[in-house]
């Protein structure tokens, strides 16, 4: 971890400008843990017996609408718990080794959760419309649940930066400074 601090005081050292690109860069690499740790929930959950039984329950509530061709409500529980682990992997990643930030958790963290559960209900309607599109266009069952998973992934990927730059741009040393 030394060295990738050595490179944050380098990046810091050439201006703000080389700084975010330096933060997008790793953005981009915690994005990809979490996007990793999402996908094997997502492939590894639907396994338990009693989510796969839900499968075969339509749940349609308020926009949710996930009828049992598309996996109904064990799809909703398997897809919306893998994202929400997902979340929490990358703010605490994220605000330690993204943005080396010392905000306040307390202050953040409900800013955070906010934000995220608008994205999870975004993508909660988003995922199912896209997976059934997929599937009416012909790709199996499990590509068209990956590639809508990976859009909704996406989509929140380039919401998130801006949002994070935001909310973590309290480096550790004036936090301790304060």
């Amino acid at each position: 971890m030394a060295k990738l601090k050595d490179i944050d005081n380098k990046a810091a050292e050439k201006g703000s400008l080389l700084t975010t690109i330096w933060q997008f860069v790793k953005f981009i690499v915690v994005s990809l843990l979490a996007m990793i740790v999402q996908f094997v929930l997502l492939n590894t959950l639907q396994l338990i017996p009693a989510v796969k039984e839900l499968y075969s329950t339509d749940f349609s509530w308020w926009v949710f609408a996930y009828p049992v061709a598309i996996g109904g409500l064990g799809y909703f529980i398997v897809s919306n718990v893998a994202n929400i682990v997902a979340q929490i992997v990358a703010f605490f990643v994220n605000k330690e080794k993204t943005f080396n930030s010392g905000a306040n958790i307390a202050v953040a963290l409900p800013i955070y959760i906010v934000f995220t559960i608008a994205l999870i209900v975004f993508s909660a309607w988003l995922n199912p419309t896209l997976k059934e599109l997929f599937v009416g266009l012909g790709l199996a069952e499990a590509a068209s649940k990956n590639i809508a998973t990976m859009i909704c992934s996406a989509v929140q990927f380039f919401l998130y930066f801006p949002v994070d730059k935001i909310l973590f741009h309290k480096p550790k040393e004036e936090a301790k400074a304060e």
